[in-house]
């Protein structure tokens, strides 16, 4: 089977040809339908994940159906078209996981960073962290929803987003345009921030009431303008300084959640953190439990990302574009 693999930190990936993996107690072995190639990945190859384990295959917002199933395993079935995400495995057994929490297991193990993820033909993943896909769901076109769109919807959910609220979105690629479809779905108001006018009628389309270029406007005050601030404010561009420029464009008892950083660090003024009881909280992903809500949801509302079919020849292009600037489609890696 054809595979990429990531050999060092610094290194482009390899593609070389495997045998075909055999599922152990507790595994299922996938056929890969597409995998989504993700900025995460970009992080492993530019030496960002001190946790990786290499040579490893990257790969982590992954469909495929279940070729074969492990000793002891009856779930899910041979045939079922399942996902795979960020989260491979966990303790079983620790009070987080215990509580449908996995992501937050400290013995949690990442697909992709440190157990052979996606980028590849057949791969063996845990049954208990496959996920069925609800029927009428295009699997490459779902593919992104295993990362991109489980960390939208998880973000807003756990920043308590209701029909009520305004939700600001900071940038607009494969993360934050999803995040303002879920939003807009969930019955919110949105605004979305972008650096250029450029991206107005783009997220208009995806369903911002209003749109915000912050090249051109301070941020937080523009935000304060829309009826006294937005209640949650979803950082989605890798950049840390974004989410610093717009705090205190939150409402009171208001929440800035960060999917998207960088190494910079993120300044939090304590006058207006203190006097208007604001939140702040990076959301890692998310557990099982959320990627069937999450699924069940984009079925649900028509939500897939706009994406672009490629061969597993292209990923590497693929993260040099990203490395260059947020491409408007994800790129989604697809087998015949």
């Amino acid at each position: 089977m054809l595979t990429a693999v990531a050999t060092a930190a610094g290194a482009p990936l390899t593609l070389t040809e495997r045998e075909v993996p055999e599922p152990g107690p507790g595994e299922v072995l996938v056929r890969i339908i597409a995998c989504g190639v993700c900025h995460t990945d970009l992080d492993l190859v530019q030496g960002r994940w001190p946790i990786a384990r290499f040579p490893v295959v990257p790969g982590h917002e992954i469909t495929g159906e279940v070729a074969a199933l492990g000793p002891g395993v009856s779930w899910p079935a041979v045939g079922t078209t399942v996902g795979a995400q960020f989260l491979g495995d966990s303790c079983r057994h620790c009070d987080y996981c215990a509580r449908g929490e996995q992501i937050l297991c400290p013995a949690k193990r990442i697909t992709g960073i440190v157990m052979d993820g996606g980028y590849t033909e057949y791969a063996v993943l845990k049954a208990d962290f496959v996920t069925p896909l609800p029927d009428g769901l295009d699997p490459v076109a779902a593919a992104p929803l295993m990362c991109a769109g489980l960390t939208a919807f998880n973000s807003l959910r756990q920043a308590g987003v209701t029909a009520t609220s305004r939700v600001a979105v900071i940038g607009t690629g494969g993360v934050g345009a999803l995040a303002i479809r879920y939003a807009a779905a969930m019955g919110a108001r949105v605004a979305a921030l972008g650096r250029s006018p450029r991206g107005e009628a783009a997220a208009r389309e995806l369903g911002a009431e209003r749109f915000i270029a912050t090249g051109d406007t301070d941020p937080a005050e523009a935000l304060r303008a829309w009826d006294g601030g937005a209640d949650v404010i979803l950082n989605a561009a890798p950049a840390t300084v974004a989410a610093t420029a717009a705090l205190t464009g939150l409402a009171p008892d208001g929440t800035l959640v960060l999917c998207g950083y960088d190494a910079d660090p993120l300044v939090l003024p304590p006058a207006p953190m203190v006097l208007n009881r604001l939140h702040v909280m990076l959301n890692p992903s998310g557990s099982p439990r959320d990627t069937r809500d999450t699924l069940a949801f984009s079925a649900a509302h028509g939500i897939v990302p706009d994406h672009t079919p490629i061969g597993l020849e292209g990923a590497n292009a693929a993260l040099e574009a990203m490395a260059r600037a947020s491409p408007p489609n994800r790129s989604v890696i697809t087998f015949a």
